[in-house]
């Protein structure tokens, strides 16, 4: 039985977005960011940001649910991140 593109789709965006989704549950938990790079959490929220763009543009539901995912779960990282600088 031949796999749907769209189901290998689906399970490599779950299994990317649920394995970035641990390090947002540990960093809300514990409140420890002292491991985590401005810099490369705001390319990685851009980069995501164009993947949903780009998922949007050409109309894949795997893309844009992952990616829309992903980019609350790096923002609310990055956001906790910068106010913590801030304090």
């Amino acid at each position: 039985m031949a796999l749907h593109v769209d189901t290998i789709g689906y399970l490599a965006a779950c299994l990317t977005t649920f394995s970035f989704l641990v390090q947002a549950i540990k960093s809300w938990r514990t409140k420890d960011l002292s491991g985590i790079s401005v810099g490369m959490y705001s390319m990685f929220a851009s980069g995501v940001a164009l993947w949903l763009a780009y998922g949007i543009a050409i109309d894949s539901m795997p893309l844009i649910v992952t990616n829309a995912l992903t980019l609350a779960f790096a923002l609310s990282i990055l956001v906790m991140k910068i106010r913590e600088i801030q304090k």
